[in-house]
């Protein structure tokens, strides 16, 4: 497989992501549903969003996991929230969690009216492999 990563401005670097993805190859793709703060009784989080986000991101790694795929092998993010302005002091914690993955992948961030019951933030993912 081949990912080539297009970003003709070097800024998005800094934020950890690419403009857009390019993949060759590859042997198979999941396409991971938006991933939030549900624990594993399926109950929702009431928690404030950096508590969310934490458990949204280690919800979608198991995901990613227990698929037989890798997280550094992510190629395009979707992430809604109910408040960017609530999620933009947290985002480092996104950012690292990129990082750590070595994943610059395409990324989109919208803010929608609302998520399932008092959720914040939901993540989906495109992997290949």
């Amino acid at each position: 497989m081949e990912i080539n990563r297009i970003s003709p401005w070097k800024w998005q670097d800094a934020r950890s992501y690419s403009q857009a993805v390019e993949v060759k190859n590859a042997q198979g793709t999941l396409y991971v549903s938006g991933q939030t703060a549900i624990d594993e009784n399926g109950n929702s989080s009431a928690e404030d969003m950096k508590t969310q986000l934490i458990k949204t991101l280690s919800n979608l790694e198991r995901v990613i996991n227990e698929a037989g795929y890798s997280c550094s092998n992510i190629v395009k993010l979707n992430v809604y929230t109910t408040s960017t302005e609530e999620l933009w002091p947290h985002f480092s914690i996104f950012q690292d969690w990129l990082k750590k993955h070595e994943t610059n992948q395409a990324l989109t961030v919208l803010e929608v009216v609302s998520l399932f019951e008092t959720l914040k933030v939901e993540i989906e993912a495109t992997v290949v492999k």
